[in-house]
């Protein structure tokens, strides 16, 4: 009996060779046979390999058994998962979390730390560096992603082959790789350079020099290497000017949630429409209308007659830990205001200038409020990563300049809390500060304007998206008052999102930071100036997320 022909069978209990049974044995499921001629089985709680005629091939057991691939074959046992040979034995001492299967000499593993990388068939590290996520080896490239979600390729060595990052990747078939950017899909080359300009929600490998994608507005078409349409398959379902409209109309979401807080809708939730509007003193009919808005935004839900809201919606109620209330009235009620300037602003002659936002917050104490409750929720959602790369070691005196309601101070105290923990910032912010943290009695704070001497001196200091709130002079301003504040090798720590050279990711933020503050993003190098003219060389840059970039820099 060759092993080659023996097929599984439909209720996977057993295998089938010229649809009859191979043997008379029956297990809980069984997988194919791969070379040298072995398939997995389990029965209850035990796991094997057998011969095609069902008998097994060693005497132990497993937890699970997979098949063979490249000789070798992952199980898991009681003491982790690991590689075996075709007689059962351990083909190396290591243990890990989990095991994928040999490819071109190669092994995707996990460790216990979760962190991913390849082996070699005697179960060593093919490399040094570790990743988020790594996947199969095909014509000697793999697919690894980074600890900020971002992945590339790597050869069987572990380097990079192009040094360029995407949101997604796949690894290359004939040539090309499937990737995705922030625009969307497309293929790309050796060199990671797209091959076409265009981008798709969908994209297969070619196939003969051709692919099928799917457009962003939903049409399937077959392009060639050059991206040329070949034949559509299927019209858009929404053409570019329903798009462009779709855009054009997203301060009606952005009113829409902000009424809805403003009236305080999502806090008497769940209830009745009509109850609604009698607790509300709202009209019922326009309240009905509000209420379906809502539910096309998936904030609110009907279930009968009760409107809930939704685990999307809660982030709108005031109790929320990471409540968005205040950003809605900050977004829907205070910066339209502000971007409606946009066009001056661009003007040579158009006469504007930027807003002193914090000196109106300075100046109504209710806004002020509200606005810093808005920055302590996106520091809550952001900030617990951010502490993870900073090299402190727990007894350096730290200075949060512009620390606010101290959010990263509270993250840092909790990781280690021998940290002499530093806030400084305006006398407004401190003093509301003051009143709300919990650990109020464990941070120093200092109300200083970041312009004026800070009187105070640190190991190290964070400027936590800070100085995209202010154009170059006056970021190199706050970055020299920093070096004043730290002995010869201090660390500086900036926080911020870091902008691309080819990439237009963020530049509606930078435009939102020129209307609102007068500030902007900046990229890399543009950091790294501002840095060296003030007395730091950047050490390092630690890319979290999309948002969020930790960049080192030592005092010198």
């Amino acid at each position: 009996m060759n092993w080659t022909d023996l097929v599984v069978s439909p209720c996977a209990t057993h295998h089938l060779v010229n649809n009859e049974p191979a043997y008379l044995a029956r297990f809980d499921e069984v997988l194919k046979f791969h070379s040298p001629g072995l398939a997995p089985v389990r029965r209850d709680t035990f796991a094997w390999h057998v011969h095609p005629d069902g008998t097994q091939a060693y005497a132990r057991r497993f937890q699970r058994t997979f098949g063979f691939y490249e000789g070798l074959a992952a199980v898991l046992s009681d003491e982790g998962a690991l590689h075996i040979t075709a007689a059962g034995e351990d083909a190396y001492p290591q243990r890990y979390e989990w095991c994928g299967n040999y490819q071109e000499g190669h092994c995707t593993v996990r460790d216990t730390d979760g962190a991913y990388f390849h082996i070699t068939p005697d179960g060593r590290p093919a490399y040094r560096e570790r990743w988020r996520y790594a996947g199969d080896f095909r014509d000697g490239v793999a697919v690894v992603q980074a600890a900020d979600g971002r992945s590339t390729h790597i050869n069987a060595q572990g380097l990079k082959l192009h040094g360029i990052w995407f949101h997604d990747l796949d690894v290359f078939h004939k040539g090309f790789a499937r990737a995705k950017d922030a625009r969307g899909w497309m293929h790309i080359d050796m060199r990671g350079h797209p091959i076409y300009e265009r981008r798709f929600a969908a994209v297969e490998p070619f196939y003969n020099g051709q692919a099928r994608v799917e457009t962003v507005c939903g049409g399937l078409e077959v392009i060639d290497e050059s991206g040329v349409i070949l034949t559509v398959l299927r019209t858009e379902t929404q053409s570019e000017f329903a798009s462009l409209s779709g855009d054009m109309v997203g301060f009606w979401r952005t009113e829409t949630i902000a009424a809805a807080v403003e009236l305080g809708v999502f806090e008497v939730l769940p209830t009745t429409a009509a109850s609604m509007a009698e607790k509300l003193a709202v009209q019922h009919d326009r309240l009905a209308r509000l209420l379906r808005a809502l539910s096309e935004l998936n904030l609110v839900k009907q279930v009968s007659e009760v409107w809930h809201v939704t685990e999307r919606g809660s982030y709108l109620r005031k109790d929320h830990p990471l409540t968005l209330s205040h950003a809605a009235l900050e977004f829907g009620r205070h910066f339209p205001g502000m971007w409606s300037q946009l066009a001056a602003a661009l003007r040579r002659d158009g006469g504007w200038t930027p807003p002193d936002i914090f000196g109106m917050l300075a100046a109504d104490t209710t806004r002020s409020a509200l606005h810093h409750q808005m920055l302590r929720s996106y520091a809550r959602h952001d900030y617990p990563t951010v502490s993870s790369a900073l090299n402190l070691v727990g007894n350096e005196c730290v200075i949060d300049a512009g620390g606010g309601l101290g959010v990263l101070a509270d993250v840092l105290l909790s990781q280690q809390p021998t940290l002499q923990l530093v806030v400084l910032d305006r006398p407004e912010v401190v003093a509301l500060a003051r009143a709300t943290h919990t650990r109020r009695d464990q941070i120093q704070w200092v109300a200083r304007d970041f312009f004026a001497p800070w009187d105070v001196s640190g190991d190290a200091v964070v400027l936590a998206r800070i100085l995209h709130d202010w154009d170059d002079p006056d970021a190199l301003r706050i970055l020299a008052r920093a070096r004043e504040s730290m002995p010869l090798g201090g660390q500086m720590f900036i926080v911020e999102m870091v902008m691309s050279d080819n990439d237009p990711s963020g530049a509606l933020c930078d435009l939102h930071l020129l209307m609102v503050t007068g500030g902007r993003e900046r990229t890399l190098a543009q950091y790294t100036e501002l840095l060296a003219r003030t007395g730091f060389a950047l050490k390092e840059a630690k890319r979290m997320n999309a948002l969020s970039t930790v960049l080192i820099g030592e005092a010198i």
